[in-house]
């Protein structure tokens, strides 16, 4: 695995005050267009891509934002955050789910000790954090896909704020359940990964890790037949409304999930606050698994580590750029928190280009 080369995502002024572009969580590539959302807002941005007189893609831009709360009701209205962390495209829709973490208040410069001590004993309860989203493409005026409330039957719908978010789903459940009160950041429970594949959608946990093992968990959404803005969980195969999975990260959390083909793409880090090491990884066939499974790490295939700083370039989302296999599969990064070198004069921000084997 190497970067291959870089390519320049640009904002709008509004995007850039909200920095979006250095609070990149999520990408999925939809033919000449990228989707990417931030973890500060309650949006998805459009992004489409620019090509040199060969065709080849030099950059993204001329975005376009969709607010959530356009679409589906959020729990907290639309100005609070919603802390998109994973997006997939898949069949006509666009899902979209936020981190589904409780926060941990920081310790700022020039706190007092009687201040510091405060905010770290505050835990903080989002409610716009607890939603998945299901979202109809449709084609648009201007040619690229877009988002809309409606396209025929299809309908925009949501999970989460009625005591049926995925976290009021795990309540009894003998793993996860004792993670839930805690911060995303303390080992608690954070979403930051999703993958769709036919019926099925699959939500990466960046925390808790299990003694070693990170969490994956699969469910099968589908409308609400009593009201078509709603989405439920329908029963895998007549018994649970949910399924675990546990693969053997060594040590790490999953920081987004990618399918490609009947796999899944897996990107791998650091589930506390600290950098270290970031791992593409290829878990085959998981699209086919018909149980929850144990996958230890001989099932799993390293496909190489990615650059990271400290304290910056924090991989967030990775997305495949061609359908390719082999030394042909290329996939794109975004980064968190952006190291100086990547921000580029205009208010871009680079992404990288990544060439796997495997």
């Amino acid at each position: 695995m190497f970067v291959e080369r870089q390519v320049e995502l640009s904002f709008g002024h509004d995007s850039r005050a909200a920095e979006t572009h250095t609070n990149l969580s999520a990408v999925r590539r939809d033919g000449d267009c990228l989707w990417v959302a931030g973890d500060e807002t309650a949006t998805v941005e459009r992004l489409t891509a620019a090509t040199d007189e060969e065709g080849r893609v030099t950059g993204y831009g001329d975005q376009r934002t969709f607010a959530l709360a356009d679409y589906v009701d959020l729990p907290a209205g639309r100005d609070e955050e919603a802390d998109i962390e994973g997006l997939a495209r898949h069949d006509g829709w666009l899902w979209a789910v936020g981190s589904h973490s409780l926060k941990r208040r920081r310790i700022k410069p020039g706190h007092s000790n009687a201040k510091a001590r405060r905010r770290l004993a505050t835990v903080l309860r989002e409610e716009n954090r607890f939603i998945l989203a299901r979202l109809p493409l449709a084609a648009g005026s201007d040619g690229p896909p877009e988002i809309v409330a409606a396209d025929g039957e299809r309908t925009a719908a949501v999970l989460g704020g009625r005591g049926d978010s995925l976290t009021d789903l795990l309540a009894d459940d003998p793993h996860l359940a004792p993670f839930l009160a805690l911060p995303g950041k303390d080992n608690g429970v954070d979403i930051e990964g999703i993958a769709a594949h036919g019926e099925r959608l699959y939500i990466g946990l960046r925390g808790p890790v299990l003694r070693g093992w990170a969490v994956l968990i699969e469910i099968h959404p589908e409308t609400d037949p009593d009201d078509p803005h709603r989405l439920r969980l329908r029963r895998i195969d007549g018994g649970e409304r949910y399924r675990t999975h546990f693969l053997d990260l060594r040590g790490l959390g999953i920081r987004d999930l990618c399918p490609h083909g009947d796999d899944l793409l897996v990107l791998a880090g650091p589930s506390m606050s600290l950098s270290g090491p970031v791992r593409v990884l290829r878990w085959k066939g998981a699209c086919t698994v018909g149980a929850a499974d144990v996958v230890h790490r001989d099932e799993l295939q390293v496909l190489g580590e990615l650059p990271h700083g400290d304290g910056e370039d924090h991989a967030e989302g990775i997305a495949v750029l061609d359908e390719g296999s082999g030394a042909d599969l290329r996939v794109m990064v975004v980064y968190d928190s952006p190291a100086a070198d990547r921000c580029t004069a205009g208010g871009g921000v680079l992404a990288d280009v990544v060439c796997c084997t495997g």
